[in-house]
């Protein structure tokens, strides 16, 4: 390692070489402690001191009323089991529910939404608990909903790639079915394994193919919802054009369960590439960065499918805590990943190499490696998509996902490196969707650090609105972003926001204390 990029990783711990490597010591005994312990957050009520709704408390009769409809096996009440759906799974936040249901069928749905309306029971619909805002899991003892026995397949068309499904599918189980038609979902993620399609749109997901495929808005055809007095709102469509009236289906998408819970989901599938390449590429400074994606927007044209960035510590995360092999031999502050879909393999390989050598001779890159080879595309792949993972090795995780102009985006980091005490910070990363705008922040302490939080909002979010980003790019608001809604949207669309909330659920009861302030 050159000893230029050894100074680079330290000025994003400490500013200082010898102590950084002394603290990176510290960093691996902190994070396995932290990662492999059964050591549980504060409860978020608590943490957060939020003040719990007007809603009941769960009794007996209302246990056994669920128990009466969905069968004593999809009825949890145990404490350490309610446990593993009351934390998130970066530890950020803990609910304190005691009662988790697990409906097979859309008329489950609708009969439990109808009893708790009635009942004033508040409830927490949740996915693949996925998210990194704290929105699928209880703020205090609401009745948890899991989707995840909700995943049939129900239909594909194979003229029109429409997929029919169940909100509790996995997207990476959606995406192998569709491989034996020459499909794909067009939504992919680095939590692909464990989030569920419904979650998926609740959140309006965006991912690492985005910039080719549109975001969830364009590609969902139709859905199904319930909603809080149980009514079934069907909004079910496979047409790609459908101009009758309000498309009330982008109510739901984005909408975080807070106005019904999505049970079903008509969704366009693009046609799978017949060839896929990938480049990843070492850059010493944002400048290089930006000029490289210019390039391949205006080189690669129709068959750039992928454009992302990530900094060299967050290289490190992959190399050093998941011991993962950095594609390129030598160090970089930068890197970036492209990658092409196309027909034509040697069409677009030439495409590609031309890329490179423009990218080279205008010293935009410093290093680069280029396969087709889908053994090495996926390996270059989860340098990237195991960021998330990894993090958590380093201790507790401040994560955001934010959108800025790209002019903005990597000043983002600097102005957080000045504003933090970064004595007490383990590691500040940036990685993210360069094609979209988005970024992911990533602040790691050892454990829970109220002076870093306190630091960091709402001094994050101010940054992202003076320069007309948005707080949230595709993981939502959820619970955290709550009181920071006002930076990201004007008054009168907050209102209307209410006026719809209150219309759709009067009674608060779908997933209370996120979303809207």
């Amino acid at each position: 390692m050159a000893l230029q990029s050894v100074g680079f990783h330290c000025r994003r711990l400490y500013n200082n070489t010898n102590q950084c490597i002394i603290i990176s010591q510290k960093i691996i005994s902190y994070g396995i402690r932290y990662y492999t312990s059964n050591i549980k957050p504060d409860l978020t009520s608590v943490r957060y001191n939020v003040k719990r709704g007007p809603f009941e408390k769960i009794n007996n009769g209302h246990v056994n009323f669920f128990t009466d409809l969905l069968g004593k096996n999809r009825v949890t009440t145990d404490p350490d089991e309610c446990d593993t759906y009351n934390i998130d799974w970066i530890k950020m936040v803990r609910g304190n529910s005691r009662l988790i249901l697990k409906p097979k069928t859309t008329n489950e749905i609708s009969n439990i939404l109808k009893y708790c309306n009635d009942n004033k029971l508040a409830v927490c619909p949740q996915s693949g608990n996925t998210g990194l805002v704290g929105g699928s899991v209880p703020v205090f003892d609401e009745i948890v909903i899991s989707m995840k026995l909700m995943n049939n397949i129900i239909s594909i068309d194979e003229l029109s790639g429409a997929l029919v499904c169940e909100a509790g599918c996995v997207l990476e189980s959606l995406d192998n079915y569709l491989d034996k038609y020459q499909l794909m979902m067009p939504l992919d993620l680095g939590a692909k394994g464990s989030c569920l399609i419904g979650g998926n749109v609740s959140t309006n997901a965006g991912g690492l193919r985005l910039l080719r495929y549109g975001n969830l808005h364009g590609s969902i055809l139709g859905l199904e919802a319930v909603t809080a007095n149980g009514q079934i709102i069907d909004l079910m469509n496979t047409l790609k054009k459908d101009n009758t009236g309000y498309h009330l289906k982008n109510l739901f998408i984005g909408s975080e369960g807070t106005l019904g819970i999505i049970t079903k989901i008509s969704i366009q599938c693009p046609t799978r590439p017949k060839s896929t390449s990938l480049a990843f590429l070492g850059l010493n400074n944002f400048e290089q960065v930006l000029n490289t994606y210019k390039l391949a927007k205006y080189e690669l044209a129709e068959i750039l499918s992928s454009c992302e960035m990530m900094d060299s510590q967050s290289m490190g995360i992959s190399t050093n805590l998941l011991k993962l092999k950095n594609p390129l031999d030598n160090e970089h502050k930068f890197y970036m990943i492209i990658e092409t879909s196309g027909s034509n393999q040697k069409h677009d390989e030439e495409k590609l190499n031309d890329f490179l050598e423009k990218s080279m001779s205008n010293n935009f890159i410093e290093d680069g490696t280029l396969s087709g080879d889908p053994a090495k595309i996926q390996h270059m792949w989860a340098v990237r998509e195991r960021l998330g993972e990894g993090c958590l090795l380093d201790g507790y995780c401040f994560k955001y996902d934010v959108s800025l102009p790209l002019p903005h985006f990597w000043k983002l980091l600097d102005a957080l490196e000045k504003q933090l005490d970064m004595s007490r910070v383990v590691r500040l990363s940036g990685f993210g969707h360069l094609g979209d705008g988005n970024l992911h922040v990533v602040v790691a302490t050892p454990e829970y650090d109220e002076v870093i939080d306190s630091q960091l909002e709402p001094f994050l979010f101010e940054y992202v609105s003076k320069y007309n980003g948005s707080i949230s790019a595709e993981h939502g608001i959820g619970f955290k972003k709550t009181k920071y809604l006002s930076y990201s949207k004007s008054k009168s669309a907050i209102d209307l926001m209410y006026q719809m909330k209150n219309m759709m659920d009067p009674n608060g009861i779908l997933n209370p204390y996120k979303v809207l302030p």
